[in-house]
């Protein structure tokens, strides 16, 4: 039973529920979508990178990676197509995956399958 059928039924969604359509809700329509910058500085806003850092190095691995997983956990619809390049993402998933929280890497390997572990695996 997926959220909408149980408000629907006048039930209180179960909170795991409400996290995943919040994250669903932020996906881009296709990962082409993902037009952000490959190389540079970026330096996110304060309602993205709220706590910490805000400027990020993209040609440093780690700070790529930082910066990824801020924008996936905290980023609205519009930050996620603006700071994630899709060909970084793509590229670092195999890492990235395991540094995001089990419910944004279920969001994401379910609506695309090209992020999927077994897709990493046949590239």
């Amino acid at each position: 039973m997926g959220i909408m059928d149980t408000l629907s039924l006048g039930l209180p969604a179960p909170p795991s529920e409400i996290v995943r359509a919040r994250y669903q809700n932020r996906l881009p329509s296709a990962l082409e979508d993902l037009t952000g910058p490959a190389h540079g500085t970026v330096r996110l806003p304060l309602h993205v990178a709220w706590s910490g850092q805000t400027e990020f190095d993209l040609d440093q691995p780690k700070p790529r990676m930082h910066m990824y997983r801020i924008v996936l956990a905290e980023g609205q619809r519009d930050d996620v197509a603006a700071y994630l390049n899709r060909d970084l993402l793509v590229r670092q998933w195999p890492i990235l995956r395991k540094l995001v929280s089990p419910t944004v890497r279920n969001v994401w390997e379910s609506a695309f399958p090209d992020l999927s572990p077994e897709a990493s695996r046949g590239a």
